[in-house]
Parts: structure tokens; C-alpha cells; sequence
């Protein structure tokens, strides 16, 4: 059984919903909470979801396996953003599960995954880690990430550091109490973290750097999609989903004041939201041919760290909506 945690968003936001629900098509969306979220509380805070028919039953799930069990079970239609890697390998087991129709670009510029260490720390490279007890983000793909980061630069998981998997809303805590040398986070985490004195980024943008090979590579390590059922089943609701999400896109892109929603629903403080560093954020339909070549190496590179079962076109699994 699925544990759900209702969004405070939509709680909130229930006598609207109920007025519009009788027009409204409903999609079941399951959440993981991260600055990658951005679109999709975007879309409900302006209404383009509204506007497009669509009323969305947010839930937040705690990692990415979880998401992938809701999406297989039906209990969620779309994923708002659900790891590229998790994604792909579902796909090879089961193929048509989750059909991204959006992808997040990351790297040292749009920033997401990156290392930390305690502030105090003397390392000033992800070689320093050598002896570090190191936490990371949730779930297999962030976990394999880390390890071919680290392998990069020389270090081996058990012999050169431990790295132990952590809750997103633990990271700060474990690393103020002095748990944990480094961290292997997320956005908006590690903004919050460094400026609460508790960490200090030592790198980000680490997969194109060190597993794609070009520091301006997009790793497309996350993004949202839908089920396959959904999409064969309710492709006009899905159309118009995606293109509330589409309208989000661009307003992120050219309206500084989106990004309040992450001060109302993901506990950003208002300061830190105006100026924290977000991801690319990117329609399947604006894809470039450079931009699919970098997202095969990504999920080739899972395939060789074992995270994917087997090789696999990305082409299966992308939509352009």
C-alpha cells in the first residue's frame, strides 16, 4: 500500500477544485518534492491547469521507486518528476510504464545534483572525499549517480568512503550534527543547507562533468511523464496537461515571480527562491538532436552501472506532446 501524503496546495485549494470538478478532468499525479516541482506548482497557482480542463490530485511520495509502484499499480497517472533512470529501467522490464513528455536539463549552470561538505570542511575537490562518511539523495539512480561520480575522480565506494541513503528532508539535519562528512543532494536542498551554515557546495553539475564529459552536457536526469495506460487511454486529457505545463515552462522562463511557489509549497525561504539556481526545464517537443544524444548517454551509462537492466532507445519511452 502506497503511503500518501496529501499537499497542502491542494488542500487549500479544495473548494475551488469542487466547483470545477464537474467540468474538470481529473489525473492522479504523484509528487517528489524538489525544486524540479517548480512547473507543476507553477501550472496550479496560475491556473493554467484550470484554464486547460484539468484538475490535477497531487500526492507526494517519498522517492522514486515509489512513484514508479504508483504509476504501475494506477494509483498515479503522471509523475512530475520521476528520475530518468528509474524511468528507463521500468520500461525495459515492463515496457510503455512511464512515457516522459518533459525532461529537466542539469549542470553546473542549471544546477540540481551536487556535492557538499560540512562547512568546515578543508576539501576543496571531490577527490577530498577519500575517507568521507557521505549521505545521499533517495533512491537507486541517485545512489549509482553518486558512486560514478566518485569513480570518476579516482574513489571506490567501501574502500575510499561510505555512502548511505537519506531521506531529502534529513540531509541538512545529519549534516549539521556532524553525521556525515559530505552529502550527495538536491535542489533546493543544498541552497537552504548552505545558507543555515550546514554545508558548503564543493560541486555541482557532477553527472555532465564527470559522467556525460562536457561541463555544459544537459543530463536529463529527471522530468515528468505519464503513464502509458493513461496517454493510450485519455490522450486528449494528457494533451492538455502537458501543454499547462508547457505554459509554466515559459512563464519560469520569463516571470522571476514563479518562483514564489517554491516559498508555498516547498518551504523555500522567500530570499533564497528569488535567486536559487534551477534546472532547465524542457518540453520533448523542443528537444534538439544534441539534446537526445546526451539523454542516451545518460541512460547508456545506467545501463553499464546496472541501474537499467538493459540497453535501451530513448526514443521508446520519450513523447513529444
Amino acid at each position: 500500500m502506497i503511503q500518501r501524503r496529501p499537499l497542502l496546495l491542494g488542500t487549500l485549494a479544495a473548494p475551488f477544485v469542487i466547483n470545477e470538478a464537474r467540468a474538470a478532468d481529473t489525473v492522479k499525479v504523484a509528487i517528489f518534492e524538489a525544486a524540479s516541482t517548480l512547473p507543476y506548482f507553477v501550472a496550479l497557482a496560475r491556473g493554467f491547469f484550470t484554464e486547460a480542463g484539468i484538475a490535477p490530485q497531487g500526492f507526494a511520495l517519498a522517492n522514486h521507486p515509489l512513484i514508479v509502484q504508483a504509476l504501475v499499480a494506477g494509483d498515479a497517472e503522471a509523475c512530475t518528476n520521476l528520475v530518468t533512470l528509474e524511468g528507463a529501467n521500468i520500461n525495459v522490464r515492463r515496457p510503455n510504464t512511464v512515457l516522459y513528455f518533459g525532461l529537466n536539463g542539469q549542470n553546473a549552470r542549471h544546477q540540481m545534483e551536487q556535492f557538499v561538505v560540512r562547512a568546515n570542511s578543508t576539501a576543496t575537490r571531490l577527490a577530498d572525499l577519500r575517507g568521507a562518511r557521505i549521505l545521499s539523495a533517495p533512491g537507486p539512480a541517485n545512489m549509482a549517480a553518486a558512486r560514478g561520480v566518485l569513480a570518476a575522480v579516482g574513489l571506490q565506494d567501501g574502500r575510499d568512503y561510505t555512502l548511505v541513503e537519506q531521506p531529502m528532508g534529513m540531509h541538512i539535519g545529519a549534516m549539521q550534527s556532524g553525521q556525515f562528512d559530505a552529502a550527495y543532494t538536491l535542489e533546493p536542498v543544498a541552497t537552504i543547507g548552505e545558507r543555515a551554515g550546514a554545508m558548503k557546495r564543493l560541486e555541482a553539475g557532477v553527472i555532465a562533468t564527470y559522467l556525460l564529459g562536457r561541463p555544459d552536457a544537459q543530463a536529463y536526469a529527471g522530468g515528468p511523464g505519464f503513464s502509458g495506460r493513461f496517454l493510450d487511454s485519455r490522450r486528449d486529457v494528457a494533451n492538455r496537461f502537458a501543454q499547462a505545463w508547457a505554459r509554466a515552462i515559459e512563464a519560469i522562463r520569463t516571470d522571476p515571480t514563479t518562483r514564489q511557489v517554491l516559498t508555498s509549497n516547498l518551504n523555500t525561504p522567500a530570499d533564497l527562491a528569488a535567486v536559487m539556481p534551477l534546472q532547465a526545464f524542457t518540453m520533448i517537443r523542443d528537444f534538439t538532436p544534441q539534446d537526445r544524444a546526451d539523454l542516451q548517454k545518460f541512460v547508456d551509462i545506467g545501463v553499464q552501472m546496472g541501474v537499467v537492466r538493459s540497453a535501451i532507445d530513448v526514443g521508446t519511452f520519450i513523447r513529444p506532446l
